[in-house]
């Protein structure tokens, strides 16, 4: 059934690999180490996808900014595992985006030119992944009525077309992250949150359970050290150079009718554009961002104001109406976990490669990529363990809720495929309510059901309610939306703990 468990209570005393960090690297060599037989105990010292993989664009990239940077390996390498994820492993919560870059003042016929040719490129990259077109449709030319059809709100009295393209989009990052864990779980992984290690070697490690204090020794044939822009405190051998990517969020209404990501380039760059997102939940995101970091690594980093004038800025020109300050309703911001490379000035400019080392104390350390390219980090590290000579199985193998059907409403559907039937049965059993009560909407603007809070508390390892409002549904992105959400999501936690309290009575 795949479920995840907060604290330490009854991890063994051993294992073959303990994984430190459930972002999506840490949750997908997880699920690698598992299906290849091998016992796994996952932990992190917070929650599931707490650090940078919750703060993502949304996007399964197809690679064709690594292949306007001549990084033909990674291009191929993203449009293949984009591949997988849509078509074999988790065709539930990934879909096709259109992706529309209006042609108008901004866009010159010589850049017209240059984007056309590098979306054609993509489409090559897409065929040599054996992505069909009825999973990623081929690019194409639009006239200015056909591109406003689109997006209405784009600026008519100086556009001229428009090219559109398709990439993936995740109903949601995080969810992809508690999927990947719980599929993990459901092959036999222990994984649990709020557990921190204070001390690792490559032979095991020392963990506090951060609910009851107590502290547990595991040994281990391996150690991985999948924290992202922590991985230097286990490993003083990573060199990062973070860089911060922030987005901003606005209403649906703010831009009506957008029904394509609007692609907007930005100024003194010739490969970059910033991006109007919308989103399954009817919100938009624009973005993205830049910056490197310098300093201390924050649990949760903060947009800069200069960031979100930058964003506003630029998708300013492509709007009738733009979007401005007031707009903006909530922003966010995650840290690219980049590896140093000497004689690179530009954060823009480091490679999104992932790079796996091994520490002098025999911890191993997989760091750098990126969300989509998960599976292929997970693979290599598991393979550079050296534990076990069965094959990897992950890009054949569907993750929870990916095959199947369910009759469950289409808001759960969306984000639990298959899975939704189950979700609603254990809120059900739980809660002893009706569907009607389970299912209603904590408010039109704010699409969380009690059924999928319940859920996330009984099978997916959430604690508390930022767990449930931050992590396993995004309505903690606005303060408004989780001044909302809060009394339904404090109503299941204490539906659950009445559930348990009678269980243990009973």
């Amino acid at each position: 059934m795949g479920t995840i468990t907060p604290g330490l209570a009854g991890i063994p005393e051993q294992v073959d690999v303990v994984v430190v960090g459930l972002g999506i690297t840490g949750a997908g060599v997880a699920l690698d180490a598992v299906t290849r037989g091998l016992s796994v105990l996952a932990v992190d010292a917070h929650d599931l996808a707490f650090g940078t993989s919750r703060w993502s664009s949304k996007l399964v990239h197809g690679g064709l900014r690594y292949l306007a940077q001549g990084q033909l390996a990674i291009a191929r390498e993203s449009a293949v595992e984009r591949g997988i994820l849509m078509q074999v492993t988790a065709p539930h919560l990934v879909h096709a985006l259109p992706m529309l870059t209006p042609l108008n003042d901004a866009m010159p016929r010589s850049r017209t030119a240059m984007t056309w040719g590098g979306l054609q490129a993509g489409d090559v990259l897409r065929r040599a992944a054996r992505t069909s077109t009825r999973t990623l449709p081929r690019p194409r030319r639009l006239n200015a009525t056909e591109a406003l059809g689109l997006a209405p709100a784009m600026r008519a009295d100086t556009l001229r077309g428009g090219l559109l393209a398709w990439d993936g989009q995740l109903e949601d990052d995080a969810r992809l992250v508690v999927t990947v864990a719980r599929t993990a779980a459901s092959y036999g992984a222990r994984v649990r949150t709020r557990a921190r290690v204070t001390s690792a070697t490559g032979a095991g490690v020392t963990l506090r359970d951060e609910l009851t204090g107590e502290q547990y020794d595991v040994r281990a044939r391996a150690v991985v050290n999948a924290t992202g822009v922590w991985a230097g405190d286990l490993d003083d051998r990573v060199r990062l150079r973070p860089s911060r990517g922030t987005h901003l969020v606005l209403r649906g209404s703010t831009l009506p009718h957008t029904r394509v990501a609007v692609m907007v380039p930005i100024p003194g760059s010739t490969s970059r554009f910033a991006m109007v997102l919308p989103q399954p939940d009817g919100r938009l995101y624009v973005g993205l961002t830049d910056e490197p970091v310098e300093g201390p690594v924050p649990d949760v980093p903060t947009p800069s104001e200069e960031e979100v004038d930058f964003l506003l800025g630029v998708v300013a020109p492509a709007f009738t109406v733009p979007p401005t300050r007031d707009d903006v309703v909530g922003a966010f911001a995650g840290l690219r976990p980049l590896l140093e490379v000497e004689g690179t000035d530009e954060s823009a400019d480091l490679s999104r490669r992932h790079a796996i080392l091994t520490s002098s104390t025999g911890v191993t350390t997989v760091v750098g990529g990126k969300l989509t390219t998960y599976r292929r980090m997970a693979q290599d590290t598991v393979d550079a363990l050296g534990l076990t000579h069965a094959p990897c199985r992950t890009a054949s193998l569907p993750l929870l809720g990916a095959v199947g059907t369910s009759t469950a409403p289409e808001h759960l559907v969306r984000r639990f495929g298959a899975d939704a039937g189950l979700v609603l049965a254990t809120s059900r059993e739980v809660t002893g309510l009706a569907d009607g009560d389970l299912l209603t909407p904590a408010s039109p603007a704010v699409p969380v059901t009690l059924a999928e809070l319940v859920f996330a508390i009984t099978h997916e390892g959430a604690h508390d309610v930022d767990d449930l409002l931050d992590r396993r549904t995004r309505a903690g992105l606005v303060a408004e939306d989780r001044a909302i959400a809060t009394p339904l999501a404090e109503r299941a936690i204490e539906l659950v703990l009445s559930h348990r309290r009678s269980a243990a009575h009973a």
